[in-house]
């Protein structure tokens, strides 16, 4: 036991750690308790400070009793952690350990059912929304969202047509029984209706029953949210949505001569292929009872983010997500997705895509858990590229190295020759040369005009699509 804790204070606080110096506030440890329960578990240390230091508990028998009480009187339903003595560099310490539960949502009994409900994220405790609370509640019971009915819908609610796809050949329209057996239908009350996952994949008036089931997607310039080229909104039932996305991803790359960047022909396959995986491993989890939280993809110079509505599921972590620890939060999605050949096993996706991403030499991808939802990062830039080209992204968009780029685009100049065109703006011309240089922009020639010696400067092929995108940008 000794040789866990002292591992275990040597790590950073996090969504199943958290440092206690004391018990100062009944509510704050409380709340934590609360979130540990209604997340993923987790351990309390009291006697350790923020820094991780061990300061130890003073009189830790009569600590512990008053923590066993404080859980008895101020949590509900009940909980009842494992609180454990346990002693480091000669100092006690109370480890307070809970368990992902069975009986969530649990709440600060003082604050109520409404306000007193938490989750754990990051190492922060947030206060859980109505439609976290009502997620928690699903998640005990042996029905999921997707499975539920809409007991105000016939099958013929349903684009029975497109659910041939499902059959063996693609061609042969399934039966009731089918459809049944998938979850898509579903009796309810002595009638057959669609359940929300059938209404999602195959509805014909998807957006009236749910009008945040729709991708948002954003093609930045540079590498933050201060100039968009494009931005557009897809609305299709969720199986042709892969498919519409990855046309929108790999158009922008295309346009940005994304592969050229990458410097080698087979890495761009790849990259979108991991692409596509974390765009069905999104539309698969996401939570669509979620109102007014759209899934989205933003792509940037170096990177692309695919946000899902929705908290992690109770008793994962992320850490388990990249050991491919999986639980679906929409079974019958993944059921359909996985028929069809979309995805694979359940919870192969994000190890293979961190296995890529290693391959091509690109940064880790990070997942991080947001009040949003889940976002999912991957670079698409090696990291080299990224500290070299992250340094002046903002200082080319709309900065002095736009302005040289534009007068590139009509043909090699010299230095003299820039300096003339850009005038009192001239300044700090060698250093703007210098850093369109290191990031492959442009390219120095001096056999552009025979008579001459001068150093001329040309774009490369990188260089003219991002100029065209400056261009394109106005800025």
């Amino acid at each position: 036991m000794n040789g866990r804790i002292d591992r275990l204070v040597s790590q950073p606080e996090g969504k199943t750690l958290e440092f206690k110096r004391e018990i100062s506030s009944p509510r704050n440890l409380l709340r934590t308790l609360v979130a540990f329960a209604n997340s993923a578990g987790g351990r309390l240390v009291v006697g350790v400070d923020d820094s991780g230091n061990v300061v130890g508990v003073d009189n830790p028998l009569a600590e512990e009793e008053r923590i066993g009480s404080m859980v008895a009187d101020g949590i509900m339903p009940r909980l009842v952690p494992d609180v454990q003595l346990v002693t480091v560099e000669g100092k006690a310490l109370l480890v307070v350990e809970v368990f992902p539960s069975g009986r969530r949502p649990h709440h600060v009994a003082v604050e109520g059912p409404t306000d007193g409900v938490y989750v754990r994220l990051g190492s922060s405790n947030r206060m859980a929304d109505q439609g976290i609370v009502a997620s928690l509640a699903r998640s005990t019971q042996t029905f999921t969202f997707d499975e539920l009915p809409l007991p105000e819908l016939t099958a013929e609610d349903l684009d029975l047509d497109a659910t041939a796809q499902l059959s063996a050949d693609g061609h042969a329209l399934l039966s009731e029984a089918q459809l049944l057996s998938l979850k898509l239908l579903t009796r309810d009350q002595g009638r057959v209706t669609p359940t929300h996952a059938g209404m999602l994949l195959f509805g014909r008036d998807i957006e009236r029953y749910f009008p945040d089931a729709r991708v948002q997607a954003a093609r930045f310039l540079g590498a933050d949210k201060s100039v968009f080229l494009e931005h557009t909104e897809f609305k299709l039932p969720l199986l042709k949505l892969p498919a519409r996305i990855e046309e929108f991803l790999k158009e922008h790359a295309e346009r940005g001569s994304q592969a050229s960047r990458l410097g080698d022909d087979e890495m761009w396959p790849t990259l979108l292929t991991i692409m596509r995986e974390v765009v069905i491993n999104a539309l698969v989890h996401a939570d669509y009872s979620q109102r007014g939280a759209p899934l989205r993809v933003a792509y940037f110079d170096d990177r692309f983010e695919v946000t899902s509505p929705g908290l992690l599921m109770p008793g994962l972590t992320v850490e388990d997500m990249q050991a491919g620890i999986s639980r679906i939060r929409n079974p019958v999605l993944a059921r359909v997705f996985r028929e069809l050949g979309l995805m694979d096993q359940w919870g192969s996706g994000v190890p293979r895509i961190f296995k890529d991403a290693k391959r091509l030499g690109l940064p880790e991808p990070v997942v991080t858990e947001t009040v949003a939802g889940v976002q999912f990062t991957v670079f698409t830039l090696p990291a080299d590229r990224i500290r070299a080209g992250g340094r002046f992204l903002s200082f080319e968009v709309g900065g002095h190295t736009g302005r040289i780029m534009q007068l590139l685009r009509n043909g090699p100049l010299s230095l003299h020759e820039l300096s003339e065109q850009l005038g009192p703006d001239s300044r700090h011309l060698q250093l703007s040369l210098d850093k369109l240089l290191e990031c492959g922009y442009i390219e120095t020639d001096a056999r552009f005009r025979s008579m001459s010696t001068a150093t001329y400067y040309r774009l490369t092929p990188q260089g003219f699509s991002r100029a065209e995108l400056v261009a394109k940008a106005g800025v």
